[in-house]
């Protein structure tokens, strides 16, 4: 995997595609970015409290990862992620409508199979 100048991602290809997906591609990582477009700031404690579980060495390191990567910021940068609040950059707000495209493909396309699956509203 190529690491660019100052990354913390091993990219695996120059695919814009493959490159988001390098960074959000992992489940945790959209889901904190869904809570904090849906709820705003957010703490740590409130992010762990959603409903998919997120273990909280799983999303410590989701946070330091998309912290580190601009997309989302403390609020307070001087306190430790814990004690802190989290919300998006201009570049996490940018994902709301490529999470709003993926809820109504899958409101859509997954119905069927996932029939409690809610719309977007």
């Amino acid at each position: 995997m190529a690491q660019g100048k100052n990354s913390p991602v091993g990219w695996r290809s120059e695919c814009p595609i493959s490159s988001g997906l390098d960074i959000l591609g992992d489940i945790w990582s959209l889901l904190i970015v869904r809570d904090l477009i849906v709820y705003g700031t957010r703490t740590y404690s409130e992010i762990s409290q959603s409903p998919e579980k997120i273990s909280t060495n799983i999303l410590a390191s989701r946070l330091k990862l998309v912290t580190t990567l601009g997309v989302n910021e403390r609020v307070d940068a001087d306190r430790v992620a814990r004690n802190n609040a989290f919300r998006l950059t201009k570049s996490g707000k940018e994902l709301r409508k490529v999470l709003e495209e993926l809820g109504r493909w899958s409101h859509t396309n997954l119905k069927e199979m996932h029939p409690t699956i809610v719309g977007m509203e």
